[in-house]
């Protein structure tokens, strides 16, 4: 395989994720580099084409799968992924009450440690000085 057939093939795979979560996480920027160095790409390919398959050909929907992604990670107290479907729902049109909504959710299913990482990565989330900001986050 040629390099440029190679860089070719690997962009694909990380605007598969840019489609989705609005960026490509940088667990999923080293899986890449690996899959490069030792011939593996295919691999990354196939998870890459589930991924999309799953979550464009749901009847859930882009936004609403983001908010589940975040939900069960929540419970599963998995913070980063946590934070990356947090954006990734914002990406796909969720506001901050939708994130709290989860986050909610997730203290009746998994207790206060998921409701606390919740609200915890929701804060991270909003603008820090400016009120009127967080209030446009609020009415989406």
């Amino acid at each position: 395989m040629t390099d440029d057939t190679l860089a070719s093939r690997t962009e694909a795979v990380r605007d598969r994720y840019r489609s989705t979560l609005g960026t490509v996480p940088s667990g999923v920027q080293e899986r890449l580099r690996l899959a490069q160095e030792f011939d593996r790409l295919p691999t990354e390919e196939a998870i890459a084409a589930l991924r999309h398959i799953v979550l464009t050909g749901n009847p859930l929907g882009g936004r609403v799968q983001q908010l589940v992604h975040f939900g069960q990670l929540l419970a599963l107290g998995r913070a980063h992924p946590a934070r990356i479907h947090a954006r990734g729902a914002l990406h796909a049109g969720a506001g901050i009450a939708d994130l709290i909504g989860v986050a909610e959710t997730a203290l009746i299913t998994a207790g206060v440690p998921a409701y606390a990482l919740g609200t915890e990565i929701i804060a991270e989330l909003l603008p820090s000085d400016d009120a009127g900001e967080a209030g446009r986050f609020r009415t989406r």
